[in-house]
C-alpha cells in the first residue's frame, strides 16, 4: 500500500520506526491507546469494523497477519496481533504495524475528517501533528 506524506502518516512512521526486540509490545501499546480514543468516538463496533478492514487490506502484503478476527472482548484484545508481530523480525513487524495504523486512520479520516483524526491521535499518543499549514494543532 502506498503512503503519502500526510503529517499523520509521518507521525505513525516515526512512532513505529524503531524495530527493536520489544517491537511487538510497543506496537500493542500504540493500538491500546488509539483504540480507547477511537471507541469514544465511533463505539466498539465501529472500531472493530475499522480494525477488521485494516487487517484485510494489509493481508495481501503481510499474509501472516491475524485472519480478520475481531479483537475479542477480553483483557488482551490484540493477543493475535501481538503473536503475529512476535513471529516476525522486528523490522517487518514494525513495517506491518505502520501500514495497519495508516490504513485504519485513512479509513477513519475518510469518515470523520483529517482534523478529528489528528485530534484523536494527539489524545492517544500525546503527539502534536502539524496541520496543512505546517502549524501544530493546540489543545485549546
Amino acid at each position: 500500500m502506498e503512503t503519502s506524506d500526510l503529517p499523520r502518516h509521518q507521525l505513525i512512521r516515526s512512532l513505529t520506526a524503531t524495530p527493536t526486540e520489544g517491537a511487538a509490545d510497543a506496537a500493542i501499546t500504540l493500538w491500546e491507546h488509539l483504540t480507547a480514543q477511537i471507541i469514544s468516538i465511533v463505539g466498539e463496533d465501529g472500531f472493530n469494523a475499522l480494525y477488521v478492514r485494516s487487517i484485510f487490506l494489509n493481508q495481501r502484503t503481510f499474509p501472516w497477519l491475524p485472519t480478520g478476527s475481531l479483537p475479542p472482548q477480553t483483557d488482551h484484545p490484540f493477543a493475535d496481533l501481538k503473536m503475529s508481530f512476535e513471529g516476525r523480525p522486528p523490522a517487518q513487524a514494525s513495517e506491518a504495524n505502520s501500514l495497519l495504523l495508516i490504513t485504519l486512520t485513512d479509513i477513519l479520516a475518510s469518515l470523520i475528517g483529517e482534523q478529528l483524526v489528528n485530534r484523536i491521535l494527539r489524545l492517544a499518543w500525546g503527539a502534536e501533528i502539524p496541520n496543512e499549514t505546517g502549524k501544530e494543532f493546540k489543545n485549546e
